[in-house]
């Protein structure tokens, strides 16, 4: 089958114009372009480098995605195929026997060819059709893979978030079994109660709780990182949360044409685009199709095999196949098509809308994580000094144990928040990064 366009019926399909959009994004239009920068280049740390390289790999979801391109391929080759004449062969075998004479077995061979010249864009709007879900079954594995890559940063760093939180809660249990030693000594010496010791006690158990909760944590995330990056539980051996670097500039205003760029919103523009090509296609079925079909056989009526053909038949045959009675039908099928296309363009207008709120939110959550961090800072420096200045105060008696368990106490939770807020700034990076379109490269 050969297409030929004419009529205007089929056309090419252009981006809509959203330009007024840019206005979701806030701030000026200076920054880093993230989404260009390749992930193995955006996380630093080596050992994270390996574990998303393994779950690209292993990785379900990311199977699947390969499994769909192959089947959109397929169909858009099944598609170009279409353009090709159909040959058919038929054999059929007859036996006449009665009327006293002899019998004959008679033998028939037709080959049959059909053409049909698609001049009004039908086949060829499915062609296109196909293109783009082979285009869209692409864009779907590059967001997949962006997500996949943001999940398995976001699941490493929240590793390493517990680890350091695991550390400090440690620490400041070692911190109490001192404490109880040193009320133990005072209490020997009259200058400390049993209700001091006690208190200690239950302070340090308290903590030795908050230890065995995080360590359940811990566990419980190695074990959804290994079942994320689709492999058995292994060893994750894994940095320090301080450690981790990311770029120190970043952009407080996003261009629209930067973040279109994102898997997501091409995949919703290649539907919009199956759409646009669906509406063609249906409305091509209101035209006729003409169609060229051909045959020749070779006829035998004696019973032998064929070696000398007994007749040859040939025929040339053009048709055309106007619609009539399914007219309604076919107008609804363009309806339906519109529909569609006005529908997917409603839902191309949205993934851009949320694009913006997924930027800015992580703008802001960059922002807002790194200040509560340098509050952090500068919350624990005042407190380590003021646990220990009412450690001193209280072995000269000068402080009750109250004060010094209210200081301790409250640097363990400035110490915990720390661990969290940079992992938030930490969180933010990575949410930066993926709402532009990272991680394809």
């Amino acid at each position: 089958m050969f297409t030929l366009v004419g009529c205007g019926l089929y056309s090419n399909f252009e981006r809509p114009n959203v330009s007024n959009l840019d206005v979701l994004y806030e701030g000026d239009t200076t920054h880093t372009r993230l989404a260009s920068i390749s992930w193995r280049e955006f996380f630093a740390d080596t050992l994270l480098q390996n574990y998303i390289k393994r779950g690209l790999e292993y990785n379900i979801d990311m199977r699947l995605a390969r499994l769909n391109i192959q089947q959109a391929e397929a169909s858009l080759e099944a598609a170009r195929l279409a353009f090709l004449p159909s040959v058919n062969a038929s054999l059929q075998t007859t036996l006449s026997v009665g009327g006293g004479q002899e019998s004959t077995l008679g033998y028939s061979l037709v080959p049959t060819a059909s053409w049909d010249l698609d001049f009004f864009g039908a086949k060829r709007n499915a062609e296109r059709k196909a293109q783009v879900a082979v285009e869209q079954s692409r864009l779907a594995e590059q967001a997949v893979q962006s997500r996949l890559i943001a999940t398995i940063a976001n699941s490493y760093f929240t590793l390493l978030m517990l680890d350091e939180q695991l550390k400090t809660s440690q620490d400041t249990r070692d911190t109490w079994e001192e404490n109880i030693r040193t009320l133990s000594a005072l209490k020997s010496a009259g200058k400390a109660t049993e209700a001091a010791v006690q208190q200690a006690k239950a302070n340090k158990l308290g903590v030795e709780g908050s230890i065995h909760t995080l360590e359940q944590q811990i566990v419980e995330q190695e074990e959804a990182f290994a079942t994320l990056m689709g492999v058995l539980p292994f060893e994750i051996k894994r940095g320090i949360l301080a450690d981790q670097k990311f770029p120190e500039e970043y952009s407080i205003g996003v261009p629209m044409e930067l973040v279109s760029q994102r898997p997501d919103i091409l995949q919703a523009e290649a539907t919009l685009a199956t759409r646009f090509f669906a509406v063609g296609e249906a409305k091509a079925a209101f035209y006729p199709s003409i169609t060229l079909t051909g045959s020749t056989g070779w006829i035998d009526g004696s019973g032998a095999i064929i070696t000398d053909p007994g007749a040859l038949i040939f025929k040339v045959v053009g048709g055309i196949v106007q619609p009539i009675f399914a007219r309604g039908a076919t107008r609804a099928r363009v309806k339906q098509a519109e529909a569609q296309h006005e529908a997917a363009l409603l839902q191309y207008r949205q993934a851009l809308l949320n694009a913006g709120a997924d930027v800015n939110n992580a703008l802001k959550k960059i922002q807002a994580s790194r200040e509560r961090y340098l509050i952090d800072v500068a919350q624990i420096e005042a407190l380590e000094d003021a646990v220990w200045n009412t450690q001193l105060l209280m072995k000269y008696g000068s402080a009750s144990y109250l004060e010094v368990l209210t200081a301790q106490q409250n640097l363990l939770k400035a110490e915990l928040a720390q661990s969290t807020d940079k992992f938030s700034e930490i969180q933010g990076f990575v949410n930066l990064y993926y709402a532009l379109g990272g991680g394809v490269k």
